[in-house]
């Protein structure tokens, strides 16, 4: 027994694992982003969302982190490949078990084979075991299948911060949308009151003969073209309530405002390098993690190729009768070793290794692809935050051109001087533009939401840690 003791502990120690060991891939990285701005600050790891200063936001992305549905399914399927890493690992260690089993049988004594008289019929069994099997992992399949779900939980961990991350922008994004939605049903209905009034006034004079029907006629379409659109804007309002609620975690409805949109601070540009993007991003770490559970797997399926070295043995007691069953003439043992492999299999194994290579290449080229994705979206989101930002003070100084000229063609039409066409043709352009510059504002917000989302940060680690109370909890 000591010498198989020794043999075992020996081929443990001089034990190798086949297949080969993970390396990072060279992946081709850019120096720098082409548009990131000068001005930019190292803010990609805080909880950016705060820089709006919106005590409102803050509450619901605190709301979403703890109720959200989507969070609680990424919790779970952590929990469950924790377990499937802990059932991977166990065959690494002896498996133990027991049993008992007792039996009453007789047998016929009209049958061809007449029982004994020495023998008592009907006859009783009694039998208790203790079992222990060990499977030798000489060559690293356990171990490679271990590290594979390992990679695999890691993985599955950095699903669970990419959903974060999104959730965060998700909320963030409609939050602002919501109050861009919000500004421009001011409008419309302050251009509508507005044009209500030229109605009536129009009428007025049309009822003493200062105007004709055709003025009073052209006030009345310009007041019925912005009516057509508060009922849009009030749907799109509803239909993002109804989202933000169920990113809330909670039933469709109504949800609480704080500030407008032209209150709103401004956030910080984030600084980030491209090498920073590979290891902030939640997806491109899902995506390492994927290659190194698909490399780990090739080890695993050719260990295959290599005979097995299993050890079992038993102890136990065995007894006719159930008041002898613990006495030492009842003792059973056993103990045995197998080794086992394989010499033909029609390419079954070889087969199986080729399988996981494909994978093992499939999934470097999607590592590949999860890089390259990664920095267009930063490189996207700098360039639309920048050309935003322009177009948003455009739209601002357009504003404010088409308010003056609304004011000048209207003190012209009243002294006489030009025809209410000229208002109409004034009030018709500031309307749209108003509308516009919410729209541009909103869209300026949003596109430094995407920039946070596409630099990745380290906040959403430090929450999955419990540093931050982000998460139900801790």
């Amino acid at each position: 027994m000591r010498n198989l003791v020794a043999i075992v502990f020996a081929l443990l120690v001089t034990g190798c694992m086949v297949g080969p060991d993970y390396s990072r891939p060279l992946v081709d990285v850019p120096d720098r982003f082409r548009y990131e701005e000068r001005d930019a600050k190292e803010t990609a790891n805080t909880e950016w969302w705060k820089q709006f200063r919106d005590p409102v936001l803050d509450w619901m992305i605190s709301e979403a982190l703890a109720n959200n549905k989507n969070i609680k399914i990424a919790v779970a399927n952590v929990e469950r490949a924790a377990a499937v890493l802990m059932e991977a690992r166990s065959p690494l260690y002896p498996q133990i078990g027991y049993g008992a089993s007792a039996a009453r049988e007789r047998a016929s004594e009209a049958g061809s084979v007449p029982v004994p008289r020495v023998v008592p019929n009907p006859q009783s069994a009694y039998q208790t075991l203790a079992s222990a099997s060990w499977e030798i992992d000489l060559w690293g399949r356990i171990r490679r299948l271990s590290e594979s779900a390992q990679a695999e939980l890691l993985a599955t961990e950095e699903a669970w911060h990419g959903v974060i991350l999104s959730l965060v922008a998700s909320v963030a994004g409609n939050y602002i949308q919501l109050l861009g939605l919000d500004e421009q049903l001011v409008v419309a209905k302050r251009t509508l009151a507005t044009y209500a009034e030229s109605v009536r006034l129009f009428e007025v004079r049309f009822k003493y003969g200062q105007v004709s029907r055709m003025t009073v006629e052209q006030a009345r379409s310009q007041y019925e073209t912005a009516a057509v659109g508060i009922p849009q804007i009030e749907s799109q309002i509803a239909q993002t309530e109804n989202a933000l609620s169920i990113l809330l975690g909670r039933n469709p409805g109504p949800v609480p405002r704080g500030k407008t949109i032209y209150q709103l601070a401004v956030p910080a540009v984030p600084a980030g390098l491209p090498s920073e993007v590979l290891t902030n991003r939640p997806d491109i770490r899902q995506a390492e993690q994927n290659l190194i559970a698909a490399n780990a797997q090739i080890g695993a399926v050719k260990a295959l190729y290599f005979p097995t070295i299993s050890l079992t043995g038993a102890f136990g007691y065995a007894s006719a009768d159930l008041s002898d069953l613990f006495k030492s003439p009842a003792r059973v043992w056993s103990y045995a070793g197998s080794f086992a492999g394989p010499i033909f299999t029609g390419g079954a194994v070889t087969s199986q290794v080729k399988q996981t290579e494909a994978a093992r290449k499939a999934v470097l080229f999607s590592y590949e692809l999860a890089i390259q994705s990664a920095f267009a979206d930063a490189e996207s989101s700098l360039v639309s935050r920048g050309k935003l930002f322009e177009q948003v003070q455009a739209q601002e100084r357009l504003v404010r051109a088409n308010r003056e000229y609304v004011r000048l063609a209207r003190l012209q039409f009243e002294g006489g001087y030009s025809p209410y066409s000229t208002v109409l043709q004034a009030e018709q352009q500031l309307f749209p533009s108003e509308i516009n510059y919410a729209q541009y504002r909103t869209s300026l917000f949003i596109s430094l939401v995407n920039i946070y989302k596409a630099m990745g940060g380290g906040w959403q680690q430090e929450a999955f840690e419990g540093k931050k109370s982000l998460l139900p909890n801790g």
